[in-house]
């Protein structure tokens, strides 16, 4: 493989992105009541969890830079140029990853499909986010 024309501010920015689009979607705002239900937590079990979020925060922030970086070398290997081809080569990613990958929860950890649906809902609309931001840097 040739090397990649990676612009790491652009990874940075697609990174913190998906972090900012993961706080929305899990928030009181879009989907996190919906998420807890389907979790079985209740607030008392929030707040516990609260506790230890620095730490997630911090693997959170890893975990999204990594995807970035990686999503970058295969937008920059596409040849994606615009938000829509940045966009299509998340989809893609997603499709082909992410999205088949995580239906072992359902499948084999008895998790609900609409739990499934939930959080593959962020994945998806995050790597088409990130892809093109990409897009538009690279």
């Amino acid at each position: 493989m040739a090397y990649a024309d990676i612009n790491y501010t652009a990874v940075v920015v697609a990174a913190a992105a998906s972090m900012v689009l993961g706080h929305l979607w899990y928030s009181p705002v879009l989907f996190g009541k919906r998420w807890m239900r389907l979790m079985n937590l209740s607030e008392r079990k929030m707040k516990e969890m609260h506790k230890k979020a620095p730490y997630g925060y911090f693997w959170g922030a890893v975990a999204a830079l990594v995807t970035s970086l990686v999503l970058a070398f295969f937008v920059d290997y596409a040849g994606a140029t615009t938000i829509s081809q940045g966009a299509k080569v998340g989809f893609i990613l997603w499709l082909g990853l992410i999205a088949t990958t995580t239906l072992g929860e359902v499948i084999w950890e008895g998790k609900s499909i609409r739990l499934y649906i939930l959080n593959n809902g962020y994945s998806l609309v995050s790597a088409a986010v990130m892809g093109a931001i990409l897009a538009m840097w690279i």
